[in-house]
């Protein structure tokens, strides 16, 4: 009996919460956008991340907007692009690794997942979804020493076959211990960390010098160009070539 009615609480607590507390809760965690969109990927529901991020001053400038009424160039393509898929395919998007706009003038990391969600017949009518920013929470002097280290080595050498394996070598430690670190320290996997920086150095690259594209992708540690143009535009949205002009 006591089994029944807590079932019974579980399902009214469920009914209960419903997407306003959702969104107030999202709003005191000021590292995490938080937002709901309709089947045509407009914005339902925001926090007050995603407001502040775009440099809007109330929610309801991104209510019934998509990205691309609010981001700037490929900034707001890439989320469109996302939303898309997961409409079309009913996929989720889970820690996904991308640059997103930050106001008022610079891109900023994150991890984002996205969930379909769905109506009584299984069809997929809209997303929810959370963009979590993965700036370092830490100081570099923070950071265990051996692993400070072999960090600063690898964005010194982003030519070289960079793996988390070849990582935690140089760091002197194990591949788990890595791996939970660089979640602790940075809120990301070690692969995810070699892209990051792999990628922001080639966008840099590609905007403040004139070398070739291939150049610029062997420098970042992509030997294959057709590699290098794959994961950029994975990232950014375009390809290297449209991201410079």
């Amino acid at each position: 009996m006591r089994t029944k009615q807590t079932g019974l609480d579980a399902t009214s607590l469920i009914k209960a919460l419903d997407i306003e507390v959702l969104e107030e809760l999202f709003d005191k965690v000021p590292e995490i956008v938080f937002f709901v969109k309709d089947h045509a990927g407009r914005y339902l529901v925001v926090n007050q991340s995603l407001v502040e991020r775009h440099g809007l001053t109330d929610k309801s400038q991104a209510i019934g907007k998509r990205p691309t009424d609010i981001s700037p160039g490929v900034y707001g393509g890439i989320p469109v692009r996302q939303d898309s898929v997961v409409l079309s395919t009913g996929k989720p998007l889970i820690d996904h690794l991308e640059l997103h706009w930050y106001s008022p003038d610079h891109p900023g990391w994150c991890l984002t997942t996205k969930m379909p969600i769905r109506d009584a017949d299984g069809k997929v009518i809209g997303i929810v979804g959370v963009s979590r920013d993965v700036r370092a929470p830490v100081e570099v002097h923070d950071i265990p020493e051996g692993l400070a280290a072999a960090l600063q080595y690898f964005e010194q050498n982003l030519a070289k076959p960079w793996t988390p394996i070849r990582i935690a070598k140089h760091a002197k430690l194990p591949v788990a211990r890595l791996a939970r670190l660089m979640k602790r320290y940075y809120g990301m996997t070690p692969s995810q960390f070699i892209i990051r920086k792999r990628i922001a150095n080639a966008s840099r690259l590609l905007r403040e010098t004139d070398d070739s594209i291939q150049n610029i992708g062997q420098c970042c540690g992509y030997v294959d160009q057709s590699a290098f143009s794959r994961t950029f535009r994975k990232m950014m949205g375009v390809t290297p070539k449209d991201y410079r002009g």
